[in-house]
């Protein structure tokens, strides 16, 4: 039996990348997943691939229509909701504070923290229903320190962080947990939206503890075991997977 057999997970951003990965992951440990993104060719494919476990189905997280349609769909396609990974996240060019426009600002804000309150909003009578749930909510390590040149990005995830928290005061008496998932330094297209290629981040990762950058699958692990009954006592915690990014500066090594 898997770990995740009879739970029905939603998961955004899921076209690619960690989402991809998570969808793939929990399919394989039992799951039925509802894959939503708004890059309707990719996600459909993985969802294709992955077999009658998966169903796809566009999601704009800005939108509060989107986000009740995906929710009653899947409900009514796989009976119940105990499940949602709040993934879907983008980050704008890295530019100083004094270059950041408001536009970039606002557009980082909405899918980032905008979309994740709506999301687990959206998903609160259907767990309570279902008798409980499980909320994971991807922050970063951006999270809990900042970031050189990305202003927005850093308060968005530190604002999934304390919203996070939140959550799981407000929801633990319906048996809904909610916690924060937070990576450092993984191989997926958001890399390239900073700017940053992949030889220069390889190289910036070589200083961290394990030294290599994470892939996918690695975050995809950690999310399954918090939407699993494995995690029942942990709620309103941080969950940090970095490789040892945050565990200070090494004199040596």
């Amino acid at each position: 039996m898997g770990a995740l057999d009879g739970k029905v997970a939603l998961i955004t951003g899921a076209a690619r990348g960690q989402g991809a990965a998570e969808a793939r992951l929990f399919a394989s440990r039992g799951a039925k997943v509802m894959m939503c993104d708004v890059l309707d060719e990719e996600g459909a494919q993985v969802a294709a691939d992955i077999g009658d476990s998966a169903a796809y189905m566009r999601l704009d997280v800005t939108s509060e229509q989107d986000w009740k349609n995906v929710v009653n769909a899947t409900v009514e396609k796989f009976g119940k909701l105990n499940v949602l990974v709040n993934n879907a996240g983008i980050i704008s060019p890295i530019v100083e504070i004094q270059d950041t426009t408001l536009e970039q600002y606002n557009k980082v804000i909405n899918v980032n923290q905008v979309g994740v309150f709506l999301g687990m909003r959206e998903v609160v009578e259907p767990m309570k229903k279902a008798g409980g749930g499980s909320i994971v909510n991807i922050s970063s390590i951006d999270g809990l320190l900042g970031m050189y040149g990305a202003t927005a990005y850093c308060a968005t995830k530190f604002a999934v962080r304390g919203m996070t928290k939140v959550a799981a005061l407000e929801l633990g008496k319906h048996g809904i947990r909610v916690n924060s998932l937070h990576p450092g330094g993984v191989k997926t297209k958001i890399l390239d939206d900073t700017g940053m290629t992949e030889e220069q981040a390889e190289d910036a990762f070589k200083a961290i503890p394990l030294g290599r950058i994470a892939k996918s699958e690695e975050m995809a692990t950690l999310a399954a075991y918090l939407a699993s009954d494995d995690a029942s006592y942990s709620t309103g915690s941080e969950f940090v997977a970095d490789g040892g990014l945050t565990a200070g500066f090494a004199l040596e090594g």
